[in-house]
């Protein structure tokens, strides 16, 4: 199946094979390389669930998503995926996240044996008792790294204060204690219930040959002998609108203070694309690199630092503020006042109409940033958004104001990081 990127003229290719594995292909005709990625709907927030074998809910350690990801570049056959991507100058690498887990190829050469070599090494797991807890070392010492970095910290800190319950409050590696507890047996149940081809999807961009691809999956006999195919139950988790802590202020080693001012704010996931672009719009024009509120910060020399960022999490949407400051209340201070008032000219809405479609426009020049977008819009809605382009245009003061709106803005906490003492 065709699928055109309206406004961007780009064809995306479509299948859906007999066992669920769902295929995205965005060929490029003025690019040498291409990017191959083999993705499972599976993160470190999946921790209950139903394994492909059993009846009950199981609950595995803390961090196994990620562990199951670094046991699957060790072969059965002692094939070393860097190493035979490498041979032909191709990077190999694989990430997890909170809701994936991607492994991925770039490069310009050996596209046929790449694809294979992915889909094989993706698909035929190899845990043995001796391997697993081999592995438990160099991921403590990964944990260990991660606990030195006043970003990652900042970060873990700022999630436990927001949430109660919901499973963004784990470090997506886990503890040294939680993967001390992994067994091959766990990850074998979390590999066939997870890495079945109907909870997974293949996105290829760059320059290669549609109908080569689609022939080189279909007739790949590691995915065509994954046999497994039994609905997914994770268990759900009810996370409530109020934040944790109000205020937390804790000490690590920086000279700089670090101050993250967060807002909790339940929403209707059904138009979530439409909100989350106003939302966007109105912290652009608000507190953006050109607004008026941050020109007044410099004048007064309040900050060394200041960004913005949104995320949705379950069934809420996060506004986070990051500053570096020695005045963190009286700028938090003044965010507040300032969110008092959400209204926007429609100049500024038709100005960053404008900026947002010339970046969709410029990024879609971009084999690497093409693949990143195709497999987030499936991640993040189930579905590949092909008009982003028109609904961009279709951004209007009307809607604007129906959806800031209802935004909820009460429930907000406060972390401070300061210099050890």
């Amino acid at each position: 199946m065709k699928i055109e990127l309206n406004g961007l003229d780009q064809t995306l290719y479509y299948e859906k094979l007999n066992n669920g594995l769902e295929i995205y292909l965005l060929p490029f005709h003025n690019k040498k390389n291409y990017m191959m990625s083999y993705v499972t709907k599976f993160g470190s927030l999946s921790t209950e669930f139903i394994p492909y074998n059993k009846d009950e809910y199981i609950k595995v350690p803390d961090g196994i998503a990620h562990f199951l990801e670094h046991k699957m570049f060790e072969q059965e056959d002692g094939i070393d995926p860097f190493e035979f991507a490498s041979k032909s100058g191709t990077y190999a690498n694989a990430a997890t996240n909170f809701d994936s887990t991607k492994y991925f190829f770039e490069g310009n050469k050996n596209f046929k044996e790449n694809l294979d070599f992915l889909l094989d090494f993706v698909g035929k797991p190899y845990f043995t008792d001796e391997n697993v807890n081999k592995e438990k070392g160099i991921i403590g010492e990964e944990i260990k790294q991660y606990d030195d970095d006043v970003n990652w910290f900042m970060e873990k800190e700022v999630y436990k204060s927001l949430l109660h319950n919901d499973n963004h409050r784990i470090d997506i590696a886990g503890s040294i204690d939680s993967i001390s507890k992994i067994t091959k047996e766990d990850l074998y149940d979390t590999y066939y219930t997870f890495y079945q081809p109907s909870n997974m999807f293949i996105v290829i961009t760059g320059n290669f040959d549609v109908d080569e691809a689609l022939d080189i999956i279909r007739k790949n006999k590691t995915l065509n002998s994954n046999k497994v195919s039994k609905e997914i139950r994770v268990k759900e988790i009810e996370e409530p609108d109020s934040v944790h802590d109000e205020y937390k202020e804790l000490e690590f080693n920086i000279n700089d203070t670090k101050t993250v001012y967060s807002i909790k704010i339940p929403i209707d996931t059904d138009n979530i694309i439409l909100l989350k672009l106003y939302v966007s719009m109105m912290l652009d024009t608000k507190f953006g690199i050109s607004s008026l509120f941050r020109e007044e910060l410099k004048k007064k020399d309040m900050f060394t630092r200041f960004n913005m960022d949104k995320e949705v999490v379950g069934n809420h949407l996060i506004i986070t503020f990051f500053i570096e400051t020695d005045k963190s209340m009286e700028i938090v201070d003044l965010i507040k006042e300032e969110l008092k008032d959400l209204t926007i000219d429609n100049k500024d809405l038709e100005r960053l109409k404008k900026v947002w479609i010339a970046s969709l426009v410029m990024g879609s020049d971009d084999v690497g940033y093409m693949n990143e977008v195709i497999s987030n819009d499936i991640i993040k809605y189930n579905r590949f958004i092909n008009n982003k382009v028109d609904i961009t245009r279709s951004l209007n003061m009307e809607d604007y104001n129906k959806y800031i709106s209802n935004l909820d803005l009460k429930n907000d906490n406060i972390v401070i990081i300061k210099k050890n003492v």
